[in-house]
């Protein structure tokens, strides 16, 4: 198991801790509705320092990029970056990732953590250009401030104007004393913030500057499960639940991120797949009656009849309702359609939602 470089910090906080991705990770502090409630109005942290960082660099490194991943990265200007995912060959998904424009010829991926040997071996077996290629992965911490208060929390730590970094856009700065910090509009929460790429030996330091910071804003440090149930609330995919190597971007929803006007890996087979339609599709859905949804539960219509899987559930804090992500078939992909959740053995009415839930 890995500790982070604040896995001591966590456990002295009297944090939860458990197994994720093969890290040694804080769950919950005091509770996962008092957490998700926090970021929703106030500004939390997250350590997410398990997530894997490569840099890509050399005149072909667009070229590469733009042959694994399925999104245009040639839009991309230095300080903005891109959601992306990387196909494979079997109309699945690798990974989904963001892909950063830190020069001209230079880009940071920053992958899932539990994908982190399987993404560098599947980019590397497809680097037949002289892309230089660096793992950084065991380098970088990575602090996820969230919320409507982040900017204002901590502004105080940089000379950059926090304000000014739009959605999906980066700086590279001054950052709690330190230099060369990535400072990135990219959370996967909804509520705004930022995330902060550091050096493992100064991760304790900018964790402490942080707290102190936002001290006056009722900062607190956030668990992995609020971060999942805020994720959810806004109907963004997780690796692993909702998206894996058998699941098609177009059937995921993720045909804004899937660009024809390139050649990527297995283009073609997706091409088709889009101009003939898939026979499923993921959707959002809640609940018209109590209960709570959980991964791999059937989905079934009025007769009782299969017509999906739940990819990720709960009850959602901020809606009181119990919602979730699923796939089910194409007829019954309709906002407001009737589907029925099987919770143990009884069939939970629930409806086909439009996403995000939560609607600020």
């Amino acid at each position: 198991m890995k500790n982070t470089a604040l896995t001591h910090v966590h456990e002295s906080l009297g944090a939860k801790m458990l197994p994720f991705a093969g890290y040694n990770m804080p769950i919950t502090y005091e509770g996962v509705n008092a957490e998700h409630e926090t970021v929703r109005t106030g500004v939390g942290v997250f350590d997410v320092s398990h997530m894997g960082e490569f840099f890509l660099s050399g005149p072909n490194a667009l070229a590469l990029i733009q042959k694994v991943t399925s999104n245009d990265a040639s839009v991309l200007t230095i300080g903005k970056a891109q959601y992306s995912c990387l196909p494979n060959d079997q109309g699945g998904i690798v990974d989904d990732l963001i892909v950063y424009r830190m020069a001209d010829e230079e880009y940071l991926l920053v992958v899932n953590a539990s994908n982190i040997e399987k993404d560098w071996e599947w980019i590397s077996a497809h680097n037949d250009l002289g892309v230089t290629m660096e793992n950084r992965s065991d380098d970088y911490s990575l602090l996820a401030v969230q919320g409507p208060k982040a900017v204002e929390a901590m502004q105080a730590l940089s000379s950059l104007d926090l304000s000014q970094i739009p959605y999906y856009h980066f700086a590279v700065g001054d950052f709690a004393g330190f230099d060369d910090v990535i400072i990135s509009a990219t959370g996967y929460t909804g509520s705004g913030g930022f995330e902060i790429y550091c050096k493992n030996d100064q991760a304790e330091t900018v964790w402490n500057k942080v707290f102190e910071a936002g001290a006056a804003y009722g900062i607190k440090p956030i668990g992995l499960a609020a971060r999942d149930t805020l994720r959810l609330e806004m109907g963004f995919c997780l690796y692993g639940n909702d998206i894996n190597d058998t699941t098609s971007p177009l059937e995921a929803g993720l045909g804004w991120i899937t660009k024809f006007s390139k050649d990527f890996t297995n283009s073609e087979h997706l091409k088709k797949q889009k101009e003939e339609g898939v026979k499923r599709k993921l959707v959002g859905f809640e609940l018209s009656e109590r209960g709570v949804p959980r991964h791999d539960y059937d989905i079934v219509d009025k007769d009782g009849n299969a017509i999906g899987i739940v990819t990720s559930g709960t009850m959602a804090p901020s809606l009181n309702k119990g919602i979730g992500l699923g796939y089910v078939t194409t007829a019954h992909s309709a906002p407001d359609s009737e589907i029925f959740i099987r919770i143990r053995k009884n069939d939970v009415p629930a409806k086909v939602v439009k996403l995000p839930f939560y609607k600020k």
